[in-house]
């Protein structure tokens, strides 16, 4: 008959469980405030700055329109936006003539007209290269992404690529320094504010391009490197991995049982 031996004690004890932190009330309240914050932070200034946005287009266009040909004359209360809604139809009306032959014929004639005011006519043509530049359907003009060793070598700056350099230009340098061709114009927009930054002509070897959109170099810019790019695939995984997570371990099961079968 063999007698049951005692289980032999660990040699090393056991570390006991580490107690749970207790958050105090304060420290909720904290954390409640702050999430409260990020949440109606963004909400309310994207509010805000659509309203002023509406609320400006409509003083400028409002008044130019017939008081009886408003909704407000009616109503005891003001319509926003109304404004807003007319500028856009007649943008777009605008445009459709301008597609025309009559009203590309109107558009000449004021453009003549306009070429013969002396300080208003360099004004109206420099105006009109920088839309057509940026709202053309097929320009590439800040549409890529770029990095350029700057201040320093071995510094990095991001950078939006613009139109390539006008013949006059690469002329002007290639006769100053031999073997200089394909240049391109780069912005270089400073943080945190993009709208200001620096313009120059680099050659197009020494601009290193980076495939991510132009929003989310404005958003590395503007947040001074800590929103940064990332990959919509990588997104949608990281969603999946989440969800998986607050369904727990049962939704995982489902998932891999018709696998198993």
């Amino acid at each position: 008959m063999v007698s049951s031996l005692p289980p032999i004690p660990p040699l090393v004890p056991e570390p006991a469980a580490a107690p749970k932190r207790r958050v105090s009330a304060r420290g909720r309240l904290r954390t409640y405030f702050l999430t409260g914050i990020i949440v109606a932070g963004p909400l309310a200034i994207t509010v805000y700055i659509t309203w002023w946005i509406i609320a400006l287009i409509d003083s400028f266009v409002k008044p130019l329109i017939p008081a009886s040909y408003l909704p407000d004359h009616y109503l005891p209360f003001s319509i926003p936006g109304i404004g807003l809604v007319i500028a856009f139809v007649a943008v777009t009306l605008l445009g459709f003539l301008t597609a025309n032959l009559v009203g590309r014929s109107i558009i000449e004639f004021g453009e003549v007209l306009l070429a013969r005011t002396p300080v208003i006519s360099g004004l109206y043509r420099g105006l009109r290269q920088i839309f057509e530049t940026l709202f053309s359907a097929n320009g590439t003009s800040f549409r890529t992404v770029g990095l350029v060793e700057f201040p320093v070598k071995g510094t990095w700056s991001v950078v939006f690529l613009s139109a390539p350099a006008a013949p006059e230009v690469e002329g002007a340098l290639r006769a100053r320094e031999a073997g200089t061709k394909d240049l391109v114009g780069v912005f270089l927009p400073c943080a945190p504010n993009p709208t200001t930054g620096f313009f120059f002509y680099l050659p197009r070897s020494e601009v290193v391009e980076v495939p991510i959109s132009v929003d989310d170099a404005a958003k590395l810019v503007m947040s001074a490197g800590v929103i940064q790019p990332e990959d919509p695939q990588t997104r949608l995984h990281s969603m999946a991995a989440s969800l998986r997570a607050a369904h727990g371990p049962a939704a995982e099961k489902r998932e891999t049982a018709p696998e198993e079968a």
